[in-house]
């Protein structure tokens, strides 16, 4: 459904079954919140709410147009007009922060060898972020998205993230993961990127987005700088409670330390260009081997708490790029700052953390203790938490990571 104004027909009638009198049905509104049973008139013809909802300024949810959320029929008798929105733009979402420690997963709207999709309304409350994966490349710079039929209808999910984010919840539309791409080789499909990007948020209320780019970014390449331009373009239409997120495995951030060409360090002028718009940055220290740093000469062991450790202090202290021939990255505020890791053994190929790791590693980070040989300068009790790949293939395990660590997280606050 694009972003078009539409013209609402303000008057209709109906006829009542009974004795054929005639009763005038409230009009469609657009801006109007229904319950499931209302019935509206659009262009002559009666129709009756499936579920409760609101016909969001600009989504042009027009009952011809919206079948999951209107069904053609019903009479009415004298029914109120609703009441309509007092905000007479989008909203894409609340504003309010996040959790102050917070536990971030991704939610798979696709199956795998973890199961079918399953409704958003089905996700722990031990979750603090959903990042839901993954937006579709639509082509010349175009994002679209299409939600698989197990997670339920889109007028249930759109009512869900919104039933998620009155708990406090941020919900957000992941970019790209392994197999994702997007294409942002000029000015105008960064513009596509902005446009199509900003009626999805639209549509279905997400918070924002999650910048989780696993191919395609190169030093030099144009998506760089085209990406930064059009990030700060939708943050400026959608307002300043915007999210922003980003996972990039680890060679294209920490990468930079031993190299800076190439794929290594590629994320950093993204992540400089954007430090002011960042919500949290979330590295993926799996799948991907040992991590290089300037605290040991030998990498630090994938798995390990001096690996999350040492990853998360080269970005909060900033660390030197390619071991210090091309400058140095200045490091980000303790709060931006997260890392990710696999839920379980099955949802990575490598990188396994036990629940008792990551907790060992918080320790760390915001309190110096239950640390390995690598620590940071000092305690950081801000840092933001963790990312983990995946809610639905933790929920598969029977939830042992995500209970331990969002219980954990939940007790800093």
């Amino acid at each position: 459904m694009s972003l078009n104004w539409i013209t609402v027909m303000r008057a209709s009638a109906c006829a009542l079954a009974a004795g054929q009198a005639w009763a005038i049905c409230p009009a469609w509104q657009e801006g109007a919140s229904y319950r499931a049973g209302d019935t509206v008139a659009y262009a002559a013809a009666n129709y009756t709410a499936r579920v409760a909802h609101t016909a969001h300024v600009g989504a042009n949810w027009n009952p011809p147009a919206s079948p999951t959320l209107w069904l053609a029929g019903g009479s009415c008798a004298g029914a109120p007009e609703p009441t309509p929105e007092p905000t007479p733009s989008p909203t894409p979402g609340p504003s309010a922060p996040f959790a102050k420690h917070a536990l971030v997963g991704y939610w798979h709207n696709f199956a795998n060898p973890s199961g079918d999709a399953y409704p958003l309304s089905q996700v722990s409350d031990d979750w603090d972020v959903i990042a839901v994966a993954f937006a579709d490349d639509a082509g010349n710079g175009k994002l679209s998205f299409a939600l698989d039929p197990k997670a339920g209808p889109e007028a249930q999910f759109i009512q869900d993230v919104r039933a998620k984010q009155a708990k406090g919840k941020k919900v957000v539309l992941s970019l790209g993961g392994q197999n994702g791409s997007v294409t942002l080789n000029t000015p105008a499909q960064a513009q596509n990127f902005v446009n199509s990007l900003y009626a999805i948020i639209v549509k279905f209320g997400f918070d924002g987005i999650d910048l989780d780019l696993e191919s395609g970014v190169s030093q030099g390449a144009p998506i760089i700088g085209n990406l930064i331009g059009a990030v700060k373009q939708l943050k400026a239409k959608v307002g300043a409670g915007f999210y922003l997120s980003m996972a990039p495995e680890h060679p294209y951030v920490q990468g930079g330390y031993v190299a800076y060409g190439s794929i290594w360090g590629a994320y950093l002028p993204i992540i400089d260009a954007l430090r002011d718009d960042l919500s949290v940055i979330h590295v993926q220290y799996y799948n991907n081997g040992g991590l290089n740093t300037p605290y040991s000469n030998a990498a630090l062991a994938e798995g390990s708490v001096d690996m999350l450790v040492g990853g998360s202090k080269m970005l909060i202290e900033g660390f030197p790029l390619a071991y210090g021939a091309s400058g140095s990255f200045k490091g980000l505020r303790p709060d931006q700052v997260a890392f990710g890791v696999p839920s379980g053994r099955s949802s990575a190929n490598s990188g396994f953390v036990s629940a008792d790791t990551v907790i060992k590693s918080l320790d760390c980070l915001m309190a110096l203790k239950n640390c390995g040989s690598v620590k940071p300068s000092q305690a950081y009790p801000s840092f933001r938490g963790v990312m983990s790949w995946s809610i639905n293939w933790d929920r598969k395990d029977g939830f042992p990571f995500s209970r331990p660590v969002g219980a954990s997280l939940r007790g800093r606050n």
